[in-house]
């Protein structure tokens, strides 16, 4: 029920992002995963720390100036229009709260992980801020 309704308030921010551009992003702005680094072996649950430098960080909703929220791609790549809000899946996973670190379970093997920065209304800013992906080995 949560995605659903997530999905259904991304159509309706769809709608009318269309009618504005893009929210710029500054200069040297980057998003960047803090831990795990690439390449680690990890123990289950796994926990990701997000960094942000050259913006801060606001819930989504919430319409300031070079801020925005993180998004972590797991498993998947980047989505190919990142002039639409991000959707909400079991392998994008929102921090609309303005979180800067989460807590996962991955089942054993390995893993890619990834951020990407969404404006109030979880559309990439532009240029869009997108971290390294980097690859983890979750152990058993």
């Amino acid at each position: 029920m949560r995605i659903f309704t997530t999905t259904l308030m991304l159509l309706a921010a769809a709608a009318v992002c269309a009618a504005e551009p893009r929210t710029p992003s500054p200069t040297g702005a980057e998003v960047y995963i803090q831990t795990p680094v690439d390449g680690a072996t990890v123990k289950g649950p796994v926990t990701v720390r997000f960094g942000l430098k050259g913006m801060g960080v606001a819930p989504a909703g919430i319409k300031f100036d070079n801020t925005g929220h993180h998004h972590l791609l797991i498993d998947t790549d980047v989505p190919a229009d990142l002039s639409v809000p991000l959707p909400a899946t079991d392998k994008i996973v929102h921090f609309g709260k303005g979180q800067t670190e989460t807590t996962i379970t991955l089942p054993p093997g390995r893993h890619t992980l990834q951020l990407v920065l969404g404006d109030y209304l979880h559309i990439p800013h532009d240029p869009p801020l997108v971290s390294k992906k980097i690859t983890i080995t979750v152990k058993p």
